[in-house]
């Protein structure tokens, strides 16, 4: 029963609870652990059977804490599965679908014995629509005509969003919603009176994957009275599959890649306004209007204006609303509610880490292996980003698919690392190293004597990804111990939305890596940002180095550091938290050091 079961479980019982009408309060008290699940870095599990630990997590009360200890005893919360007893499971789906809210699902519920096709004896509960299935038979008999808020553009509404849940989870990375946005946003640009488009929501806050996308757009163009030319030039966008909605100030389509695109134009006097509160997640901006209201304003997405006679107080820039508030501007990266706004109002904000403090990449592959370039190649690339120093650490051999180095050839490959090194000398540095195959055991398949001569020994796994959660963490400890590893690479073995993380006892591994000085990777490549947010927070709070790289195959893919610099910064991390901003001996010297 990990945090991350718990909030899916918490979450749910929000959900059914919801459909079924119960009280507001109860609704939120669950939506509230789910929050705290989701986003402590404490297992809430071990803490099930100490109620005073349990109740210092923010967001978890008497009662809630004595619901996580029934579900951890159990493996679900008893009152989800007295719900999804009622309402089958598959009434959750269809909260997935677009103006599907919980009240919508109880009223297709509630008259499902009215719904039921002519001449049959269904009981209510045969005929109440509580799957994605059912709801769609039941718009291709025509059976959801004369419902309240269920006209024509209602059901083809819905009609379109069952065949995209079909298609997708809805989910995209993070680098593929913002290539999508990057589209999106030069073609708006080029219409006259379009000054700035901006990016907001989950994608400007730098999460992992982005349901949708929000895109804020201003300029002479987006005026009142000024917008339906702009309007209609956005609608025209050739990469839109379907058209949404389309309004005065607002165009909402779906791409030919199924990702929801909702473009607000937007007055200048009103931009930081909605810049913040489209931006903001849900839990930060309740936070923030709630202080808002304590002294005497309001905070909508036009602007932060006084209750007592409506005047507007800030609203063109995200710095003069926070300021009103008392607040420093904070970066979008930290506006999830995890005590962000307490610290603005402090003023001790971090200055978080950025690309810029970069001085390195440690993991990086070859010709030699899998990769598509030279170690020249890779070094010359490098040393134009700015960079004083690199690690080659090209696959062994137990990856065979990547023609990885076995012994004789991992020695030839360490010689022409070091002749390119001496080559670039006063240029860049250019480390020999490797990343080493975790066997089943824990073993390593290459030998210490080997590994003795690497600069740069970074471990992973790559294979046997569904050993149990014990045999897992015994694995990965073993390897670790091995006096020659200095970066735990990749370490949960996660492949966003294709591959969930290895089961395996995170903490024991960070706690362990911090003793010995190994330092855990965050790996930047966007199919991967392995570690996740969260976990990367855990690391730092168990005094573990933390080791950004790319895990290039391509010099193009240097450009991936900007998505791992994102997670860190998700993360509360500063330049001194990650070991790529020393500069090359400091970097070495801050590893853990040779036997």
């Amino acid at each position: 029963m990990d945090n991350l079961t718990l909030t899916r479980l918490l979450s749910e019982t929000a959900d059914l609870l919801e459909i079924s009408g119960a009280d507001s309060f109860r609704v939120r008290s669950y939506r509230r652990a789910a929050d705290a699940a989701e986003q402590s870095t404490v297992d809430l599990a071990s803490l099930a059977n100490d109620p005073a630990r349990l109740l210092e997590v923010p967001g978890i009360g008497k009662s809630m804490a004595a619901n996580i200890k029934a579900t951890v005893d159990t493996g679900s919360i008893p009152l989800r599965d007295e719900l999804l007893a009622k309402y089958s499971a598959g009434i959750l789906d269809l909260l997935k679908l677009p103006g599907m809210g919980p009240k919508t699902i109880a009223l297709l519920w509630d008259a499902g014995v009215f719904l039921a096709p002519a001449n049959t004896t269904l009981e209510p509960a045969e005929a109440a629509i509580s799957s994605i299935d059912q709801l769609a038979s039941a718009i291709d008999a025509g059976r959801l005509a004369g419902l309240p808020r269920m006209g024509e553009k209602q059901i083809e509404k819905l009609r379109r969003g069952i065949d995209e849940f079909r298609k997708s989870a809805g989910r995209f990375r993070i680098d593929e919603a913002e290539e999508s946005a990057e589209r999106v946003i030069q073609y708006l640009l080029a219409f006259p009176g379009i000054e700035r488009v901006t990016p907001a929501g989950s994608l400007r806050r730098g999460r992992e994957t982005c349901g949708d996308l929000d895109l804020l757009v201003t300029g002479p163009a987006c005026e009142p009275g000024q917008t339906s030319a702009a309007i209609e030039y956005t609608a025209a966008f050739p990469g839109i599959r379907d058209i949404i909605a389309k309004g005065e100030n607002k165009v909402s389509f779906y791409l030919a890649n199924s990702l929801q695109v909702d473009v607000r134009l937007l007055p200048s006097r009103s931009y930081g306004a909605a810049l913040q509160y489209f931006t903001g997640s849900k839990a930060h901006n309740v936070t923030l209007r709630q202080r808002a209201l304590k002294v005497g304003y309001t905070l909508s997405e036009w602007a932060l204006a006084r209750l007592d006679d409506e005047s507007v107080v800030a609203s063109e820039t995200e710095e003069s609303i926070y300021a009103a508030l008392g607040l420093d501007w904070m970066p979008p990266e930290l506006r999830e509610n995890l005590g962000e706004i307490d610290v603005a109002a402090q003023h001790k904000l971090p200055r978080l880490i950025e690309q810029s403090d970069i001085r390195g990449d440690v993991h990086m592959h070859t010709y030699a292996t899998d990769g598509r370039n030279s170690i020249r190649e890779m070094a010359d690339a490098a040393l134009a980003r700015g960079y004083q120093y690199i690690a080659i650490t090209d696959h062994s051999k137990n990856l065979a698919m990547t023609n990885g180095l076995n012994e004789e050839r991992a020695l030839e490959h360490i010689q022409h690392i070091r002749e390119i090194d001496r080559e670039m000398t006063g240029q860049i540095r250019v480390f020999p190293g490797i990343e080493v195959d975790i066997l089943g055991d824990g073993e390593l398949d290459l030998p210490d004597s080997v590994l003795a001569q690497m600069d740069v020994v970074i471990a992973s796994i790559h294979t046997l990804f569904n050993q149990p959660r014990e045999q897992m963490t015994e694995r990965i400890l073993r390897a670790i111990e091995n006096p020659y590893v200095r970066i735990l690479g990749h370490p949960t073995g996660r492949l966003l939305l294709r591959r969930e993380p290895f089961a395996l006892d995170l903490p024991s591994i960070l706690r362990r890596a911090a003793e010995l000085g190994v330092a855990v990777e965050h790996n930047a490549a966007p199919e991967r940002l392995d570690l996740s947010d969260r976990d990367l927070r855990l690391a730092k709070e168990l005094g573990c180095k933390i080791s950004v790289n790319t895990d290039s195959h391509d010099t193009r893919h240097f450009d991936k550091i900007r998505y791992g610099i994102r997670q860190l910064r998700r993360a509360w991390l500063t330049p001194g938290d990650v070991l790529n901003t020393l500069g090359p001996d400091e970097f070495l010297a801050a590893l853990r050091p040779h036997p």
